[in-house]
């Protein structure tokens, strides 16, 4: 189920032989703890499976589907019960109820491309675009394929736009897909990553610069690092292991194919 996306919690604290015997208690503190699960993991949807599991975690009836409440950005959907007790909904109605809420989790497909960019000493430059309450992650530069482009003339556009430099694109390393969440919408990227190597003094990233994506403008900061620093960091990277990769590239080379690197 984690490589669908999906995990897996529960609403009450113990196990009963149906919903009918869960009491008030049972449901101790779980819109607190729901609510840190949609703080702390950014899931696009809460999906509960039952009308019960919903009235005890927030003391109020819900119909199903789609439901006004949510919880930081995630939004929650109820769906029927699975139970062969629920005989009142017809077991051909349940499954809708679940094919409508894939449907509306079903990703938006984002090729991208981007790029390590390495300097004449190998230091890596990396961007972040932190949030009110979320630092981010230090990612690689790069973004979206347009419609008509071709790889490396689509990492060539982000370059000139990021870094005001004409970069020469290198070989391809890495390759990694990533499901996740923006503003309400569920994006499925699939990505590949060239190295490129430049003159630091010829970059000029500039957080004035306005990105947008969504339709949401974003703020982006930038740092140069060596492999050292990238190694003792506690900040977060994407792909996670960012630093692993980078420490291969500069020990063997580039690999003879682009590698997947994971999230």
């Amino acid at each position: 189920m984690l490589a669908e996306g999906i995990g897996i919690t529960n609403a009450a604290l113990r196990t009963t032989r149906g919903s009918s015997d869960l009491r008030r208690a049972d449901f101790a503190d779980s819109a607190l703890r729901l609510a840190r699960v949609a703080t702390e993991l950014r899931p696009m949807w809460i999906a509960f499976v039952g009308k019960e599991a919903y009235r005890g975690a927030f003391g109020e009836r819900a119909a199903l589907g789609l439901q006004e409440r949510t919880l930081a950005n995630t939004r929650l959907f109820v769906l029927p019960s699975t139970s062969p007790a629920n005989a009142a909904v017809p077991w051909n109605e349940r499954v809708c109820w679940f094919r409508d809420l894939a449907e509306l989790s079903k990703p938006v497909p984002r090729p991208s491309v981007r790029a390590l960019v390495l300097d004449e000493d190998d230091r890596i430059l990396l961007f972040r675009h932190p949030g009110a309450d979320d630092p981010g992650r230090w990612l690689c530069p790069g973004g979206a394929i347009e419609a008509g482009e071709s790889e490396a003339d689509a990492l060539r556009r982000e370059l000139q736009e990021e870094l005001h430099v004409e970069p020469r694109i290198g070989p391809w390393l890495w390759r990694r897909r990533h499901v996740w969440a923006w503003n309400g919408t569920v994006y499925e990227t699939t990505e590949r990553i060239a190295l490129v190597r430049v003159d630091a003094g010829a970059v000029r990233p500039d957080p004035s610069d306005s990105l947008f994506f969504g339709g949401v403008e974003q703020g982006f900061e930038h740092r140069w690092w060596t492999l050292d620093e990238l190694a003792s960091t506690a900040d977060d990277f994407s792909p996670r292991r960012l630093p692993l990769y980078v420490r291969d590239l500069l020990e063997d080379g580039p690999p003879p194919e682009p590698i997947d690197v994971g999230v």
